[in-house]
C-alpha cells in the first residue's frame, strides 16, 4: 500500500496537505479568472487592444485550470475552495498588467512545486495535469511581459527565497 506521506526536502507532505495546497492554487485560479475578465474590459487605448483580447482568452484558460484543479482536489477526497485570492485593480493599465505578471510568477512557482509534491506521493497523472496547466501559465507570463515591453522574469524556487532570508 502506498505511503500517505512523501519526502519533500526535509519536510514530509501528506495527501491532506496537498489538498490544502491545491485549494490555495484553486483560489489563485479564481483570482486570475476575475482579474483577466475585469482587466480585459477596462484596459483603454490602442496600445492595449491586442493584450485586452489576449486577456479574454486567458480568462477562459484559467477557468479550465480551475476545473482541472477542482477535479484533482475531489479525487484526493477534499472539497474544492470557493473563495478567490484578493484581486487588485488600478486606474493604470501598466499597474494591472504588472499585478498579473506578478501573480503568474507566483502561480508558476507554486505549480512547479506541486508537480514535485504530486510525484513524491506517487500521483503521476495529477503531476501531468499540472504540467499542462504550467504550459498555459508560462504562455500567459510571456504575453504579459511582452505587452509591458519587459523580459520574462526569472523565477526563483521557493527554497531559494527561503535561503535569502
Amino acid at each position: 500500500m502506498q505511503d500517505e506521506t512523501a519526502q519533500q526536502g526535509h519536510k514530509k507532505i501528506t495527501r491532506k496537505e496537498l489538498i490544502d495546497l491545491l485549494n490555495e492554487d484553486l483560489a489563485r485560479e479564481y483570482q486570475a479568472i476575475i482579474s483577466y475578465v475585469v482587466y480585459s474590459q477596462v484596459l483603454k487605448g490602442a496600445a492595449y487592444m491586442n493584450i485586452a483580447g489576449e486577456l479574454e482568452k486567458h480568462a477562459t484558460e484559467e477557468l479550465s485550470h480551475a476545473l482541472i484543479i477542482s477535479n484533482q482536489i475531489d479525487y484526493l477526497g477534499g472539497m474544492p475552495a470557493v473563495q478567490p485570492k484578493p484581486v487588485r485593480t488600478s486606474e493604470k493599465a501598466t499597474d494591472m498588467l504588472h499585478f498579473d505578471l506578478t501573480n503568474e510568477g507566483e502561480t508558476i512557482r507554486n505549480y512547479r512545486e506541486r508537480v514535485r509534491q504530486c510525484e513524491q506521493l506517487g500521483e503521476y497523472a495529477m503531476a501531468e495535469h499540472i504540467r499542462e496547466i504550467l504550459i498555459d501559465e508560462q504562455d500567459h507570463q510571456i504575453a504579459l511581459a511582452t505587452a509591458l515591453g519587459e523580459d520574462v522574469p526569472v523565477l526563483k524556487a521557493p527554497q531559494d527565497k527561503e535561503k535569502k532570508k
